[in-house]
């Protein structure tokens, strides 16, 4: 039965869409008379507040653009350099998806906002799913990155760590939650995984939703799980925490929670034992309705992966947000991962879009409109049509490049629906061509079909243009394992040899071109050991980034990353002709 807490943010929605024309334009007003006698937009508005004065002088930029402002900012000036409002502190970007994290000033408005945006949704939700608080416990793995403290006194954390600090969150989790919040901040992330997973086996009869913000973490749980079973078991069965766990706070949790339970114990391990693994999630939290975590843009290709050991679970994505800006939701949680579409809220941030040209008559390779392309208002974009973000906040970004490639799907009410089609600039090239993280996506898609006759499947991947030597060629680096029942335990080369083939036959037609011109050598695929892009993970986790934001980044620049790769290739294979 819907609470009225559903029932109120289900008729905010409606408001909000029906509205989206007005509420936009006041929004900028109002981030505009605040805003307009700052250091940054004094240069271009000189006081005033009109937006086609805005949308005229105010610069389209990106986080290199603003980064100077905000450096001084974190350095001890004042913050009126972009905004007029207190900054509270900085948002980390992931910087996994497009490079280095990057600051972004928050504020208190901004705060407030962020706990509006999650009772905006979860309203659709729960109108599928009941009120899941007051059914259970959600099981959600989530990891918390140490702050940091710049020279203004102002303290610099990713996002999800922020909401973790909320007194909102921070008041739900003993109730909502399997994690202690001792486990979430625990500094190290394999010892805080080992340890949600205890508590949500533990309490596995309340839990009600299974999920992580991101479908890699969820899915890196289940593979700790299937590593780790027997020792969990021996856990709970004693009653005691495994020596594994160092962390005090970790420890002192557990104390609170676990009692010795050799039938649990012996129920999970002989779960965890059966011949398959297809459904495990639901065999192991029989009360769990759905599993809740981001599938859509680059986390689409652990679909079909968490599909086999959800057990038939709806998989929902409720929202689509980033470190600059919260911006969209599902309104259709029940749908298809690939079918996803976000609804834009028209109170979160002043959206622009930038038309991008994405011609799919001679080639799939994406290509933008001239900087100077007039941008389209939230409510004026057309559905079919593919746009580029850019967001101006109440937190001191005006006109700022997100970075994300969006297609319009429709609209509900006056508010359009969007599904995420890639990020913009994450792109493989060796030449004058440029190969999309959607052009990827589709190739690899098309080439590991190959391999479901043969027992295996494709887990991970990741791309590197070599120009080590002339001509440069693609590097695809594919992590692959067995499926059930499937005993042979190495690849066919001529079938990978046909994968090479399979994803260059795929690709644009610009590079199909540059293939039988030589410009471009042969595509290369690099199997690597299991495990590989954890460790890959690991890494980037170790230099800053945040667990619970991760993603696995389409194109390999980093060095250390690279080696990190090709210590652990175990097969290389090679297109062996040219594309038609």
């Amino acid at each position: 039965m819907e609470t009225k807490w559903c029932e109120d943010g289900l008729r905010m929605i409606e408001e909000l869409t029906t509205n989206a024309e007005r509420i936009q334009d006041e929004l900028l007003r109002e981030i505009l008379s605040r805003n307009a006698g700052t250091e940054y937009l004094r240069r271009f508005l000189h006081g005033q507040t009109d937006k086609q004065l805005f949308k005229k002088n105010v610069p389209v930029v990106t986080s290199e653009d603003l980064k100077p402002y905000i450096d001084r900012i974190a350095n001890g000036e004042r913050p009126d350099i972009l905004l007029a409002e207190p900054i509270t502190g900085f948002f980390m970007s992931s910087g996994t998806s497009g490079g280095k994290p990057n600051l972004m000033p928050v504020t208190a408005e901004f705060a407030q906002k962020r706990e509006l945006f999650h009772t905006l949704y979860e309203s659709p939700v729960m109108k599928h799913f009941g009120d899941i608080n007051q059914a259970g416990k959600r099981m959600e793995f989530m990891f918390a990155r140490p702050e940091i403290e710049t020279p203004s006194g102002l303290t610099a954390a990713s996002v999800t760590t922020s909401i973790y600090k909320e007194s909102w969150f921070r008041a739900m989790l003993p109730k909502c939650y399997t994690s202690p919040v001792e486990t979430i901040f625990c500094p190290e992330p394999e010892q805080s995984l080992y340890c949600q997973l205890l508590f949500g086996l533990i309490q596995r009869d309340e839990v009600v939703l299974v999920g992580s913000v991101f479908a890699s973490a969820l899915l890196r749980a289940i593979k700790f799980l299937e590593n780790h079973r027997q020792e969990l078991c021996s856990d709970i069965k004693a009653g005691q925490v495994s020596h594994r766990i160092t962390d005090s706070g970790c420890r002192s949790a557990s104390s609170l929670i676990i009692k010795p339970n050799p039938q649990l114990a012996d129920l999970i391990e002989n779960i965890c034992n059966s011949k398959s693994w297809e459904g495990i999630i639901r065999k192991l939290w029989p009360k769990a309705n759905h599993v809740r975590c981001i599938c859509t843009g680059v986390m689409r290709q652990y679909t079909a992966e968490l599909e086999f050991y959800s057990g038939g679970l709806p998989l929902v994505s409720a929202f689509y947000a980033c470190s600059e800006a919260q911006c969209g939701i599902n309104l259709e949680p029940l749908c298809k991962p690939a079918d996803v579409s976000y609804t834009f809220l028209p109170n979160l941030a002043y959206f622009e879009f930038l038309p991008v040209k994405n011609d799919h008559d001679e080639s799939t390779e994406m290509r933008s409109n001239n900087e100077d392309t007039e941008t389209v208002d939230l409510v004026n974009v057309k559905p079919g049509h593919h746009y580029e973000l850019l967001v101006t906040t109440s937190a001191g970004l005006y006109r700022y490049k997100v970075g994300d490639v969006l297609m319009v799907t429709g609209f509900h009410n006056n508010a359009p629906q969007f599904q995420f089609v890639e990020r913009q600039n994450v792109a493989i090239s060796v030449d004058q061509e440029k190969t999309s993280e959607a052009d990827l996506f589709k190739a690899v898609t098309e080439a590991k079909a190959l391999l479901d006759p043969l027992g295996f499947v494709l887990t991970e991947y990741t791309s590197y243009a070599d120009t080590s030597s002339p001509p440069g060629h693609y590097v695809l680096f594919w992590e692959l394992k067995q499926k059930e029942g499937n005993h042979c335990k190495e690849v066919d080369p001529k079938i990978m040899a046909e994968c090479c083939y399979r994803m260059e036959e795929s690709l644009h037609y610009t590079y199909k071109i540059y293939r039988k011109k030589n410009i471009i050598a042969p595509l290369e695929i690099r199997v690597v050991k299991q495990g590989t892009f954890d460790a890959l993970m690991d890494y980037n986790v170790a230099n800053g980034a945040s667990l619970s934001q991760y993603k696995r980044p389409s194109c390999i620049k980093s060095k250390e990353a690279l080696k990190i790769l090709d210590s652990r290739v175990i097969g290389k294979f090679f297109s062996p002709k040219s594309p038609l």
